[in-house]
């Protein structure tokens, strides 16, 4: 899996960032598994077509006490396989690790 992970937190850092990600990315039953939604301006031609039966689409998110993994796979929200379900294109792929790089430096996280 292609991903953007962040390792070896500290623990005060695993608590800014879990709680970051419980209080903005937090509608997932899955316990550590969060979802960062993709903003509709990025998606494309085949993930706007597919947007009302498939979306929305998302990153997956994993946060355990050894780090952050974020997957560059773009899921959908209500499928599981589609042909719009694929790694991130790289102004994807560029906007969530930006996303990731300025929550990090907001929460004056030591990565």
């Amino acid at each position: 899996m292609k991903q953007y992970k962040i390792d070896e937190l500290r623990v005060e850092d695993y608590d800014k960032i879990k709680s970051h990600m419980e209080e903005f990315h937090n509608d997932n039953c899955i316990e550590g598994i969060y979802r960062i939604f993709l903003d509709e301006k990025l998606l494309n031609k085949e993930q706007k077509e597919h947007e009302k039966e498939c979306g929305p689409f998302y990153f997956a998110v994993e946060i355990d006490n050894m780090g952050i993994s974020f997957e560059f796979l773009v899921r959908a929200k209500n499928k599981i396989r589609c042909s719009c379900i694929r790694y991130a294109d790289k102004k994807q792929r560029d906007w969530l690790i930006d996303y990731v790089d300025a929550t990090i430096n907001k929460l004056n996280i030591i990565a």
